[in-house]
């Protein structure tokens, strides 16, 4: 079984990126997405998010420049229909202690799934969420950036532009 992958986290951060999960090739590197047909660096930068595209490599760099990584299930699967309600209930209660000690300005949840994982709500827009789940911290939702996303990458990066105007 492959171990799960650190947090890159830190006190204050301008935004926490909550994925699903890892990918098995993250969980094999150590890196938060990781797998090669994943676009969250691509997005990012494209997005206008970081200044240059990061490799996986990197992650734990963009700490320094605000930024940080978690995921609400800390095993790595194939896919985040692996998951279970089990390690969903865990990881909800589990994030929302990070998120309450960590108190980012904003969480960008990697994926509509895991915010309605974590919130326990359904039907949201992408984007700024009217009622943060902890008091002051931002929530946002934005697409997953697997590669098993079939939306357009355009449209995708249109969805993460919103983060950085959000920032509070």
């Amino acid at each position: 079984m492959l171990a799960a992958i650190s947090d890159h986290v830190r006190k204050n951060l301008q935004i926490l990126f909550v994925g699903y999960n890892p990918s098995i090739r993250s969980g094999e590197t150590g890196h938060h997405y990781a797998n090669p047909n994943n676009r969250f660096y691509r997005i990012l930068y494209q997005a206008g998010i970081t200044p240059r595209l990061y490799k996986p490599q990197e992650d734990g760099d963009m700490l320094d420049i605000g930024y940080g990584f978690t995921n609400i299930v800390a095993r790595p699967s194939l896919t985040a229909a692996e998951i279970t309600a089990e390690e969903y209930r865990e990881g909800r209660i589990l994030l929302k202690q990070k998120i309450e000690y960590y108190r980012p300005k904003l969480v960008c949840f990697v994926g509509k799934g895991v915010y309605e994982q974590y919130s326990g709500r359904r039907g949201m827009a992408w984007g700024v969420q009217p009622h943060p789940m902890v008091q002051g911290v931002v929530d946002y939702v934005c697409p997953s950036s697997s590669g098993l996303v079939r939306m357009k990458l355009e449209d995708m990066v249109a969805i993460y532009r919103g983060i950085l105007p959000s920032l509070v």
